[in-house]
């Protein structure tokens, strides 16, 4: 996991280690989702050899488990919780409720009928 913490965090409203590690996940994912593809499309594909889809294979599987989509969750970034998280906002119910009262998130007011 270190050799892929940046030196300098970009993002500011970090709270605490598990949303710093969900910020990294997200990262490399982004870095290395061309070449998992490629790879993945070369292992599927029938016409080719079968020793170069072995060897794609091999490097598939030998690739850094944050480079899986699977790796990623949602977490809020105030907060750090990983339960009843919106995803447009990426904040909990609860902050989100209380930013959208403050009248931080733009767009967002509350709904009177």
């Amino acid at each position: 996991m270190s050799m892929f913490r940046a030196k300098k965090l970009d993002l500011g409203c970090f709270v605490n280690a598990r949303v710093i590690r969900d910020h990294t996940k997200r990262k490399v994912f982004a870095e290395h989702e061309a070449e998992r593809q490629a790879l993945r499309y070369i292992i599927r594909n029938m016409e080719l050899p079968a020793r170069t889809r072995a060897q794609a294979q091999l490097e598939l599987s030998q690739m850094h488990c944050y480079t899986r989509s699977t790796q990623i969750s949602n977490r809020c970034t105030e907060g750090g919780k990983g339960r009843g998280v919106l995803r447009d906002f990426k904040m909990t119910r609860f902050n989100f409720r209380l930013n959208a009262l403050k009248g931080l998130i733009p767009g967002v007011k509350k709904g009177i009928w």
